[in-house]
């Protein structure tokens, strides 16, 4: 299954042998501050900039609906973000994983984007569109 969307991921991790958990990390999108003129003009077209990881949570797949509960949910924490990032981990046996297990491959999510590696997880704007991004 290709996945073009947010209702795309949750059915895809419906479909896993193993039960999912969705680790996401929201971050912002600023300019770096020493950035040149050609930067802020890519920044200003949506094209550029830094990323900056916020937050972080982790759901079962229980826990999630539609894109727009998790916004709103991610809202009320009064932290800005523009992307979330989701990466999944499988259970064992038929055992989800715990938040205990997602701590640590959410300080992964964590240090990969800070460090540009973005490549290995989804990444969706607030409007839950699917972003795709030019490295």
């Amino acid at each position: 299954m290709t996945i073009s969307n947010y209702g795309d991921l949750l059915a895809e991790a419906a479909q896993q042998a193993q039960p999912q958990r969705l680790l996401f990390t929201f971050a912002k999108v600023s300019l770096p501050e020493k950035s040149n003129e050609q930067q802020k003009k890519a920044f200003e077209q949506q094209q550029g900039g830094e990323l900056s990881p916020i937050m972080c949570v982790d759901k079962l797949l229980e826990e999630l609906s539609d894109f727009a509960s998790l916004v709103k949910e991610a809202d009320l924490t009064g932290n800005a973000w523009d992307i979330a990032f989701v990466s999944t981990m499988s259970g064992k046996n038929g055992v989800a994983p715990t938040s205990e297990d997602a701590n640590r491959m959410l300080d992964r999510m964590i240090e990969s984007i800070n460090n540009g590696n973005i490549s290995f997880y989804l990444a969706f704007n607030r409007a839950g569109d699917l972003l795709q991004f030019k490295l």
